[in-house]
């Protein structure tokens, strides 16, 4: 038995981090709300070192601008805290512990592998159900990565955007949320 869902593509690749933003802001109101006094300054140049691999613009922008935040009480969106930025690629490394697990018991046709294999899957995001939301590293300029989701329920799927546009068009409605459930645009920080 095949695992894998399939894959979503947007009708237009949003490739401007602004413009990915300001999709996720008109897809969940209130986010404007949380919006950070000014942007946090997290050394990003120490933290993708710490990986060893650079993060794509749009996620690097979300996390400057805005706190950690969850949406619809479910999917929660973390950002490093500047001057803590190895705590949390210490994180992100005991994460892909587990999707490593995840990706050894998939039952897929094409078998998936945690970073940094190449084109591995690196942690962005997770639910409060357990589930995971990757990118796919590969092709090698991280403004191309896409979103693997990967269901606590086994069931994963692909989407050929940005994370801050799969967000958008996840709670706008426009994605088919495969064994997610649908989510309101209701939005907290944590």
């Amino acid at each position: 038995m095949d695992d894998f869902a399939g894959t979503q593509t947007p009708v237009r690749r949003l490739t401007d981090p602004t413009e990915a933003i300001a999709a996720l802001e008109l897809a969940v109101p209130g986010l404007a709300s949380l919006r950070l006094p000014a942007p946090a300054v997290i050394n990003w140049p120490a933290l993708e070192a710490g990986l060893g691999v650079n993060l794509p613009a749009d996620y690097k922008l979300l996390c400057e601008i805005y706190p950690p935040f969850v949406i619809g009480d479910f999917l929660g969106v973390g950002a490093p805290t500047p001057g803590c930025e190895d705590a949390w690629v210490q994180g992100t490394r005991e994460e892909l512990e587990t999707i490593a697990d995840w990706c050894k018991e998939a039952d897929l046709t094409v078998p998936l592998h945690p970073y940094p294999a190449p084109g591995g899957l690196l942690p962005w995001a997770g639910s409060t159900q357990g589930d995971f939301f990757l990118w796919t590293t590969s092709p090698a300029d991280p403004r191309e990565w896409t979103v693997t989701v990967a269901s606590r329920s086994s069931v994963w799927w692909h989407y050929t955007g940005g994370a801050v546009q799969f967000l958008a068009e996840l709670v706008g409605g426009v994605l088919e949320p495969w064994a997610l459930p649908r989510l309101c645009a209701e939005v907290a920080a944590f």
